[in-house]
């Protein structure tokens, strides 16, 4: 795909001064940079065939922006079937990367930007999902399941598996009667947009999903503690208000990080086998941060 065909056959951009591909992340969509003037326009470009679920994420994304969700807002979406590609126009989040500009910056600072996205992820799960969404319990147990199978016949072993696994079973049943709400599903720095050492929005809707909303802690586990300690912390305080974080809560943050194990050990081998080395790495930390989930509550946070 050319980005003269682009120009040539989306009306929205036929008159921009440059279009600059965006070589990141694993999404399967094709990103570029739209520049006219003084305007900077994101725009996803992806198979013709996914148009019902771009659709669906476009009014998502309409529908967070009545919450005054800090992301890039949706402008126009359409089909070109010359180019067997639909596509997606939205504004652009001037701002570094997360992942990337948190280590830069102090441990105060650090934390004080955890406050703002933990704040800013509050506000995206006050959009609860469609009564046509089955229940969390049935789903999420279901995939576990799917995962944990897989993972048996991957190759791969962890230390204590069958305690892990233990450690789900026992407390899978703490997922019924969770919310159904909108889950962002990505959040982590990579996917944070900081300027002038403020959070500046979240990006990368892409892979949204519906649930209980403190799924969308399982990427502080993941991702965000080997980033930054401090901006983890002040996400979760930023989340709740408080210093004083529910049990409850703790409980729910620590399955989803022991499931996590063996979903991300498959979606690695699946998706990005060169990186696997660094997930196990990750995976290690989480293992050790609840001592193999003897501790609910993760040893950085203490």
């Amino acid at each position: 795909m050319q980005v003269a065909d682009l120009k040539k056959y989306i009306p929205e951009i036929s008159n921009s001064t440059s279009i600059e591909e965006i070589n990141k992340g694993f999404s399967n969509d094709k990103k570029f940079l739209v520049t006219n003037k003084n305007t900077k326009l994101l725009l996803r470009v992806s198979n013709i065939k996914e148009f019902q679920s771009k659709l669906n994420e476009y009014n998502t994304l309409k529908k967070l922006h009545q919450y005054s969700v800090r992301s890039s807002k949706p402008i126009s979406i359409g089909l070109q079937q010359e180019l067997e590609i639909c596509y997606m126009l939205l504004s652009y989040i001037e701002g570094e990367d997360g992942e990337e500009i948190l280590p830069k910056y102090s441990r105060e600072e650090q934390f004080k930007i955890g406050l703002e996205a933990g704040r800013e992820l509050k506000k995206m799960h006050n959009l609860e999902a469609d009564s046509s969404i089955s229940n969390w319990y049935e789903r999420k147990s279901l995939k576990n399941k799917k995962y944990i199978e897989a993972y048996k016949n991957c190759g791969i072993k962890i230390k204590n598996e069958d305690k892990i696994i233990a450690f789900i079973e026992e407390n899978e049943k703490y997922l019924k009667k969770r919310p159904n709400t909108f889950q962002h599903d990505d959040f982590h720095p990579a996917n944070i947009i900081i300027k002038n050492k403020h959070y500046a929005g979240t990006i990368d809707f892409n892979r949204y999903d519906w649930g209980d909303p403190i799924h969308d802690f399982c990427k502080v586990a993941l991702f965000g503690r080997s980033v930054s300690v401090p901006f983890s912390i002040g996400q979760i305080q930023g989340y709740f208000n408080s210093e004083n974080i529910p049990e409850e809560f703790w409980r729910l943050y620590a399955l989803y990080a022991a499931m996590s194990i063996f979903s991300s050990i498959i979606w690695t081998i699946g998706h990005d086998p060169k990186g696997l080395p660094a997930m196990l790495e990750n995976l290690c930390l989480i293992l050790e941060d609840h001592k193999y989930f003897e501790k609910l509550k993760p040893q950085w946070y203490d």
